[in-house]
């Protein structure tokens, strides 16, 4: 996670859409789980109803969008493998702890950074996260 003031100052409103485009994936996951889905909805609806917004708002909401990508693809593998060793055939293995282990280590940083980019966007200041950053300069334009 990096962080650096944007080009230009940033409104108390720019900052606060932008925010709240992290906080709207915190909300989702408290609300959505089991359903790794329901993240990934709530902030496509977040970054739809913004994408005509400032650059600095676009920019967040396009990187909170991102990473719920990643986040969708790890989360499904395991709850519907989880749901194959509960109702299938399948059965509990060391491979199936390892990963289900890394996928919660992987929310929780996630989480934990989420909830500190959102802090950090409130007040202003521009927060890049590893290789998501580069995935959003790519897509939003300025």
């Amino acid at each position: 996670m990096k962080s650096a003031l944007f080009i230009y100052k940033v409104t108390d409103h720019e900052s606060e859409k932008a925010s709240n485009s992290y906080l709207m994936s915190l909300i989702a996951v408290i609300a959505g789980l089991p359903f790794p889905i329901i993240n990934l909805i709530a902030t496509l609806i977040f970054y739809l109803g913004n994408k005509r917004s400032t650059y600095f708002v676009r920019w967040h909401c396009t990187q909170a969008l991102s990473s719920q990508f990643s986040l969708l693809l790890i989360n499904s593998i395991c709850f519907y493998w989880t749901l194959a060793i509960v109702f299938g055939p399948q059965q509990l293995s060391n491979f199936y702890i390892g990963y289900a282990l890394t996928v919660i280590l992987f929310n929780v940083i996630e989480f934990i950074a989420t909830i500190g980019t959102a802090i950090k966007v409130r007040k202003g200041i521009h927060v890049e996260w590893w290789f998501y950053s580069t995935l959003t300069h790519l897509f939003c334009k300025s």
